[in-house]
């Protein structure tokens, strides 16, 4: 049985690198956000500007607790999911954990290349988004750290260092 969790902040490519591992390795791919948008008929800004954090981040709580479950999974998690509650112990005692790290610098560059929208970020000039992603690395780095295994991912700027990411998970965890 495979259950794989991927962490770590936003931009690290945790549903890029995902969907290509989970095919890889023929399994089913889930994106913990898309999972409540689809459970809840809603997007993650609307549940946010319904509920708050703090509602939000509870039913974030209750659908990993889902997920998590499910077997032959890879599991993309939002960036702040293992920083609340006793969600990273919870993923470590369910499945391998790997999170994919990297620096600010990388992190701005693949938001910059990425196509969806991303509320916090809106607005920021490139200083202000890498000064905004060193001061959220910081608070949440010591609960990324818990993860299992940690990937460094360097700029993942095409499809061949997608694979190459993936190749190196796969060998991590011998699967």
């Amino acid at each position: 049985m495979i259950r794989i969790i991927l962490i770590g902040y936003m931009g690290a490519g945790k549903t890029t690198v995902g969907k290509e591992l989970a095919a890889a390795l023929g399994v089913t791919f889930y994106d913990l956000d898309w999972y409540i948008t689809m459970r809840y008929h809603r997007s993650v800004p609307e549940i946010f500007a319904e509920r708050g954090e703090e509602g939000f981040r509870e039913l974030e709580r209750r659908m990993l607790h889902e997920v998590a479950e499910f077997e032959n999974v890879v599991v993309s998690c939002g960036g702040g999911t293992p920083c609340f509650f006793d969600n990273i112990d919870y993923m470590n005692s369910l499945a391998d954990t790997i999170y994919l790290q990297a620096t600010p610098e990388v992190l701005a560059m693949h938001l910059k290349m990425g196509k969806g929208k991303r509320p916090l970020l809106e607005g920021k000039t490139p200083e202000e988004l890498e000064s905004y992603i060193q001061e959220m690395l910081q608070t949440r780095e010591p609960f990324y750290q818990k993860a299992k295994y940690t990937l460094d991912v360097s700029l993942l700027d095409s499809a061949s260092k997608i694979q190459e990411s993936v190749k190196l998970i796969r060998d991590m965890l011998n699967v």
